[in-house]
């Protein structure tokens, strides 16, 4: 994903403690860092993600491509969002502190900030321990404390929180540099050190874990960010869509001091569908000073309703 830095808010929830004894069993690891912050069977990951993604009307069948390296030091972070009625996973870039590993202080910010979008939240709870290390075999693992699993989720909305897991780590590690994204990345989650703990009450950690298709957003503003300042005249919006060559449409509405928004500019515009591109879209506008808020979805050709609505607000200077 050739994607700059970029965006977006609401809920959460989960902790415990210890990142260093199983790490020591695992001497292949290419050890990152052990970072302590202050702060009746069920079904499988992959049982529940497969049916999940695959039983949501209007999820893509496609899986989302790997974060290629980044200039830029912000962080990939992925939160949970709704659209139409279906629940996804969005991401954005977010300045972190480098005290830490790239991976660490992704997921981090995941269980600890708020998303800077108040359509997106995070379940995840501020952990008192976290740690994340690399083998050669692209597997992350990341060691948490059990506080960080605080919330009271129903099963499919824990499979959710655990995609968002791996989706961070595997950008966090994609966008640095730290792994070789022609391969397979997988994601090993353990708790306190152990394994087989039962995330959320649903889901069975321990194994290698892998991006589940159907996860990702099936349209994302990347730029500008929700809430930022942008330069009047040319402005540019960058975003992506998981149906490649598809039509997008899109709408400005400028906002007034009372809060009320009138539509603006109005559009229509196509994803890329080459491999370098795929999914891409980019609008250029011209946009006077003021507050403004983007509307853009995917048209549903049949009667014109707007599917998979994203929203971005943000301020021309």
């Amino acid at each position: 994903m050739p994607e700059t830095s970029v965006p977006r808010g609401a809920a959460r929830a989960a902790r415990p403690s210890r990142a260093r004894g199983a790490l020591a069993l695992l001497p292949a690891l290419l050890l990152l860092t052990g970072c302590i912050a202050d702060p009746g069977p069920e079904p499988t990951l992959t049982a529940i993600s497969t049916a999940a993604a695959s039983g949501s009307p209007g999820a893509p069948s496609t899986s989302a491509p790997l974060e290629t390296t980044q200039s830029s030091n912000k962080a990939p972070v992925y939160w949970i969002g709704r659209s139409n009625g279906n629940v996804f996973l969005y991401r954005e870039f977010r300045d972190v502190p480098e005290q830490e590993n790239p991976v660490t202080r992704a997921l981090r910010a995941m269980m600890s900030d708020k998303p800077l979008d108040p359509d997106y939240f995070t379940p995840w709870q501020s952990p008192t321990e976290l740690a994340t290390s690399i083998s050669g075999k692209n597997v992350i693992t990341v060691d948490v404390s059990a506080d960080a699993f605080n919330s009271n989720l129903d099963a499919d909305m824990a499979v959710r929180a655990i995609q968002q897991l791996i989706f961070t780590a595997t950008a966090a590690a994609a966008s640095s540099g730290l792994i070789d994204s022609g391969q397979q990345i997988q994601v090993r989650v353990l708790v306190d050190s152990h394994t087989d703990y039962l995330a959320f009450g649903h889901v069975q950690l321990g194994a290698p874990m892998s991006r589940a298709a159907g996860m990702v957003a099936p349209v994302w503003i990347i730029d500008p960010q929700e809430g930022t300042d942008v330069a009047g005249g040319s402005v540019k919006i960058t975003g992506r869509s998981t149906a490649p060559g598809g039509k997008l449409r899109w709408q400005i509405l400028r906002t007034a001091g009372s809060g009320d928004k009138t539509p603006y500019l109005t559009g229509e515009t196509t994803a890329g569908s080459d491999a370098a591109q795929s999914g891409l879209f980019t609008l250029a506008l011209s946009l006077s000073s003021g507050s403004y808020e983007l509307r853009v979805w995917q048209a549903d050709a049949g009667n014109g309703d707007e599917l998979n609505v994203d929203t971005r607000k943000f301020n021309v200077s």
